[in-house]
């Protein structure tokens, strides 16, 4: 998918290609986890959609939520939610800052030798 050390780097339209599906996938993600976390607190907590929404985005942003869930099904898929929120922060992070990571190693280590 990235090109090798004996490579040139890509050119600055591709590189902005490869940073926009990045970006793409990591909004993907994103996205998913919220409708995801948007269902199961309407579903568990009954909570209306945008309470729901409220409380998944503030787990996604690190924040916490905002109801205190009041089943214990829905303290379950809160705590497991904010678990998986964590991971979803990482992904996103290594989704984002990858290709620019790559693209300034590249640079140091392109061996140029033609």
């Amino acid at each position: 998918m990235y090109e090798s050390r004996t490579e040139s780097p890509l050119h600055h339209r591709k590189f902005l290609g490869r940073l926009l599906v990045h970006l793409g996938a990591a909004a993907g993600l994103l996205a998913l986890s919220l409708a995801g976390g948007m269902a199961g607190y309407m579903i568990l907590e009954d909570l209306s959609a945008m309470d729901a929404f409220l409380n998944a985005a503030m787990l996604l942003g690190g924040m916490g939520p905002v109801n205190t869930p009041k089943t214990d099904a829905g303290k379950l898929f809160a705590g497991c939610y904010a678990l998986y929120a964590g991971l979803v922060f990482i992904v996103t992070a290594a989704l984002i800052f990858t290709p620019i990571v790559h693209r300034v190693l590249h640079q140091f280590h392109w061996d140029d030798e033609d």
